[in-house]
């Protein structure tokens, strides 16, 4: 053994040592936390790590502690300012003392904090997000989304034993317009590391049955508020942006608008914040098609008022005409009655004088008139005898003259004949 050497404990005594005279003061310092957990005794303990900016690899790391008194004042203050509660994956500005224990080797012990420097961060980190969102021409394509009139099936994301939740439902449920909503939950972890990747993976089975809801709300209620980061990051915010159905957040949180209230359809404080907004866009339409109904009532009576009117008016209008056509269409037939009549006594004059001719030329010709003049008639059995070949010898024929009736016996049908009368 030579006589330069050392014992462990020695070595880090004189690194203790060495911290301790070259590095007496405290010391502002930037990183990341990791790792922030509260023991017994209230004393917290924690790793403070340095990312590389590009490929967010750690370059630098050392072990941390706040000692409980300090952890209770220094929390509270920085919560009151931030809005957040201090916990793991934050950037902050602690002043600490550099310290070297034998056994336990080299940590930073935290004295005081710059809430100031986180909110600059959380804010430069959302800025950050939303130009990105905006230079890919995404951020407002939600917001641009028509709710529909009817918006009454809601796809719900949230943890399903959160107490907003289930104020959300009932709230929804207790609407004082009996209006029926219809939601379905989609189970999803709304705090903590896997968080960010839980609610998006709740947004891709709403989009498998996006044609069965009318709007998504991702609700969440209490808990701590360093628990909202996640609904800051990228990946969350361009699922939300580009959702195809309207997205209504509800996250708990009054004191800061994150990314995902940026980007969402419509942004609401809380889930019963939600519940009303649905309540009242849906009362608005109510209302709206109560106008319209009214409205058209109204202008229906108006139309059929009119219309009746002007029936009456038409029906005045047709009476008028029906008796001045019925007027002009009686005189018409009473002209042709008339003229019928006219044509009809002419016609029976011209008859009658033909009658009265035609009964002159048969008086005239008659067989007693003919006898008058000195001409007879001769007949067998009744016929008239015209020619002298209808007869035969024996034939006993009448002769008829103006005063009487000879019988005659046809002896000889010679070309002079002598009849004998009887």
């Amino acid at each position: 053994m030579t006589d330069n050497s050392f014992s462990l404990s020695e070595l880090n005594r004189r690194v203790k040592d060495a911290i301790r005279d070259h590095l007496p003061e405290t010391y502002w310092l930037r990183a990341e936390t990791s790792d922030v957990r509260r023991n017994q005794n209230g004393h917290c303990y924690l790793e403070f790590v340095e990312k590389d900016a590009d490929k967010q690899h750690i370059v630098a790391k050392a072990r941390g502690m706040i000692w409980s008194n300090v952890f209770q004042m220094l929390s509270a203050y920085f919560e009151a300012e931030t809005g957040q509660s201090f916990t793991s994956g934050l950037n902050v500005l602690v002043r600490v003392s550099v310290d070297f224990h034998e056994l336990y080797g080299f940590s930073l012990t935290v004295v005081d904090i710059d809430p100031s420097f986180t909110l600059g961060e959380i804010a430069r980190n959302r800025q950050q997000v939303l130009r990105q969102l905006e230079e890919e021409g995404v951020l407002t394509l939600n917001r641009e989304l028509e709710l529909p009139e009817l918006t009454l099936r809601i796809a719900v994301i949230s943890s399903p034993t959160a107490a907003g939740y289930g104020d959300f439902c009932d709230q929804l449920v207790r609407n004082s317009g009996g209006f029926a909503f219809q939601t379905r939950l989609f189970p999803a972890i709304m705090q903590g590391e896997r968080s960010e990747s839980s609610i998006i993976g709740a947004l891709e089975k709403v989009y498998g049955y996006s044609h069965l809801f009318d709007a998504v709300a991702i609700i969440r209620g209490g808990g701590a508020t360093s628990d909202l980061n996640c609904f800051d990051s990228y990946a969350l915010a361009v699922n939300v942006a580009q959702f195809p159905l309207p997205v209504v957040s509800g996250i708990g949180h009054e004191r800061d608008v994150t990314v995902l209230d940026h980007v969402a359809h419509t942004r609401a404080k809380t889930p019963t914040a939600v519940a009303e907004f649905f309540i009242g866009h849906i009362t608005q339409t109510a209302t709206g098609l109560a106008d319209l109904e009214e409205r058209l009532v109204g202008q229906t009576r108006s139309v059929l008022q009119e219309e009746v009117s002007q029936l009456r008016l038409l029906t005045r209008e047709a009476v008028h005409l029906s008796a001045l056509l019925l007027q002009r269409e009686t005189a018409l037939v009473q002209k042709i009655s008339e003229r019928m009549r006219h044509q009809l006594n002419q016609r029976m004059q011209e008859q009658r004088h033909q009658i009265e001719t035609k009964e002159q030329y048969i008086r005239m010709v008659s067989p007693a008139n003919v006898l008058k003049r000195g001409y007879t008639l001769t007949t067998r059995q009744g016929h008239i005898i015209t020619s002298l070949q209808a007869l035969s010898p024996d034939d006993v024929i009448e002769t008829h003259f103006r005063d009487g009736v000879a019988t005659s016996i046809i002896r000889d049908l010679g070309n002079d004949p002598e009849p004998v009368t009887t």
